[in-house]
């Protein structure tokens, strides 16, 4: 299920900077966010880290920002299992919900018909997780 989106201008951090908006602010319980290698940077993981967020992010061959605080857990491995999940929904979004090729301009416009489109994403996972298959 998706839980939160949000449509940003493309300007090569702007997944970055959005993920860690949608975090939000501190919470006392711990959390985890998954990503790809993209967001194996120093900023993301140390801010993930402020926001008691543990960074399971796909490591990079070379430079990788995430140490073996977060690698050596089982949760670490789980996460990078899941990622698949997530990229089916963008996949689902991109070509049933029209959003490879969106047909309107302006940020509030965009933004909306993104949260709409998950929206119905959900109700359609949801359908099938009540049917049982």
């Amino acid at each position: 299920m998706i839980v939160n989106v949000c449509a940003t201008a493309a300007t090569g951090t702007a997944e970055r900077e959005a993920a860690l908006i949608l975090l939000g602010r501190r919470q006392r319980r711990r959390r985890t966010v998954g990503g790809d290698k993209n967001y194996d940077v120093a900023s993301f993981v140390a801010a993930c880290r402020d926001l008691n967020v543990a960074p399971h992010v796909a490591q990079k061959a070379q430079y990788t920002a995430v140490d073996g605080r977060t690698t050596r857990h089982a949760g670490y491995v789980i996460s990078q299992r899941k990622r698949k999940l997530v990229e089916q929904a963008f996949g689902w979004m991109k070509t049933i919900g029209l959003l490879r090729k969106l047909r309107h301009r302006g940020g509030e416009l965009v933004d909306w018909v993104v949260t709409f489109t998950a929206a119905v994403y959900n109700l359609v996972r949801l359908r099938t997780l009540l049917s049982g298959a």
